[in-house]
């Protein structure tokens, strides 16, 4: 008596039909100005709506307002052309650091030689006031003509 059918249910148990109502949504009110309270020049039309459970709800229809029309924005946007000035910028100034860097690099090696150059001359201006024969200028004199080293004993 109770036996199966093909669902899986027994008989005397089946299931009336199920109505399924789709919620339609409501024209949705942007906030964009504030509403002020105006005085129609006309009556507005009442609109009813009734909603899949059976309740009606019944108001005036509001229009929304327009938003002011967006201003128009450059092709390329602000942001991006200080990006690439300030990429453009770092570059020369990277140039320029590196010229910086020669220029410092041959300012020390002019140095450098001028060093050198420098400790030559005045060594070799003290060379000449040191050996020059340009007359007695005090001390002793000795010239040692003839010597004669024996077992570590000098005879002059």
């Amino acid at each position: 008596m109770n036996e199966p059918t093909a669902y899986g249910r027994r008989a005397g148990h089946e299931t009336a039909a199920v109505e399924v109502h789709h919620p339609m949504p409501l024209a949705p009110v942007l906030p964009a100005a504030p509403l002020v309270p105006v005085q129609p020049g006309t009556v507005p039309a009442v609109t009813s709506i009734v909603l899949p459970d059976g309740r009606v709800v019944t108001g005036y229809t509001l229009n929304p307002a327009k938003p002011e029309p967006v201003a128009v924005k450059p092709a390329v946007s602000r942001t991006a052309v200080n990006i690439a000035l300030g990429g453009i910028g770092f570059g020369a100034v990277c140039g320029g650091l590196v010229l910086l860097t020669a220029f410092i690099a041959a300012l020390a090696a002019l140095v450098h030689q001028l060093i050198i150059l420098a400790a030559v001359i005045f060594g070799g201006w003290i060379a000449v006031q040191v050996f020059s024969a340009s007359g007695h200028q005090g001390g002793n004199t000795f010239h040692i003509r003839k010597a004669i080293f024996k077992r570590n004993h000098f005879n002059g």
